[in-house]
């Protein structure tokens, strides 16, 4: 268990609606945790806004930088290694940085559907959600899992379902999927702060209190 306000790096690549969220909680005094770091991997990112605001220290990381994935992945985690963070989180953050392993069981991410539905190379934001439209599924909703090194696939925390409408947009599913993400990943955070997440291969198991 980890007594002092745990420490994040936040990794995203668009408009920051996750970490929006975060950083309202944390003001609010219902997360306790403290963002070190944004680090996004596109330059006109709107969350680096929310980080400015915050006085939250930011940086550029592109893809388009680096010769591999293998080179992308190692600058973004030597990036947020300067702020020694506890856990980092990828909320919404686009690109593949391969998880060395200092930071294995360490890296969180948020995607909006029932992992291994509607997931991979490809699925996020609105083609997510088109997809599940497209199939006629009954339910959709998020997943919170450890990052591995391959896209959506690592161990499962926790998941939230949410019903899927007869008339509904690809937006109106993706508003009702965001909501649940709302919860979902701070609660997995707070999990994590209290130590009652176990890796056990492809489980994760959450401890009692």
């Amino acid at each position: 268990m980890i007594t002092r306000p745990l420490k994040l790096a936040v990794l995203i690549s668009g408009g920051g609606t996750t970490l929006r969220n975060l950083l309202q909680l944390i003001a609010a005094g219902e997360l306790p945790v403290d963002v070190a770091l944004v680090v996004s991997s596109n330059p006109t990112a709107g969350g680096l806004k929310y980080a400015l605001d915050a006085g939250i220290p930011t940086l550029v990381c592109e893809r388009r930088s680096f010769d591999s994935d293998e080179a992308f992945g190692a600058a973004v985690f030597a990036a947020c290694r300067t702020v020694q963070p506890d856990l980092v989180v990828m909320a919404g953050f686009l690109k593949f940085a391969p998880v060395p392993a200092d930071f294995s069981n360490r890296v969180m991410n948020i995607h909006p559907a029932l992992i291994p539905a509607f997931c991979g190379l490809g699925a996020y934001g609105l083609h997510v959600h088109r997809a599940v439209l497209a199939y006629g599924a009954k339910v959709s909703g998020c997943t919170v899992h450890f990052v591995d090194n391959e896209y959506d696939h690592g161990p499962i925390i926790l998941q939230r379902v949410v019903p899927v409408e007869e008339d509904d947009t690809p937006e109106a599913l993706a508003a009702r999927v965001f909501t649940a993400e709302c919860a979902a990943l701070p609660e997995a955070i707070k999990l994590y702060v209290a130590g009652r997440l176990k890796v056990e291969g492809r489980r994760v198991r959450v401890l009692d209190p």
